[in-house]
């Protein structure tokens, strides 16, 4: 994922947990506030664990909505908060953030 598509300011995370519309899976919720460009972030909280875990979970969690970045409508802001769990997998993530996209309507079914 490109560093322009992250969202990195305070105010853009209030902003989308202030007005967003919120859609759940079994292992993730997203948020997202509609917007001019796409931007995505990670809110992995300290329940979650260390430092170490929290930033593995972000890098799974990147990974996964790379996969998807090519076929979203472009004018988003979305921020994905995982369920706490005791393992998280790559292949876990990515068929829960089809699944919110899908009902979001941000990507035709394949």
């Amino acid at each position: 994922m490109k560093k322009e598509f992250r969202l990195k300011k305070e105010k853009d995370f209030n902003l989308v947990f202030n007005k967003g519309k919120r859609l759940f899976s079994s292992d993730l919720t997203l948020i997202y506030f509609e917007q001019k460009e796409l931007k995505v972030g990670f809110a992995v909280g300290k329940k979650h664990g260390g430092s170490v875990k929290r930033n593995r979970i972000k890098r799974l969690l990147r990974e996964s909505f790379r996969s998807f970045s090519l076929d979203l409508r472009q004018n988003f802001f979305f921020v994905f908060i995982p369920k706490v769990k005791e393992e998280y997998t790559l292949e876990s993530f990515k068929k829960n953030m089809e699944y919110l996209f899908i009902k979001g309507g941000f990507i035709e079914k394949c």
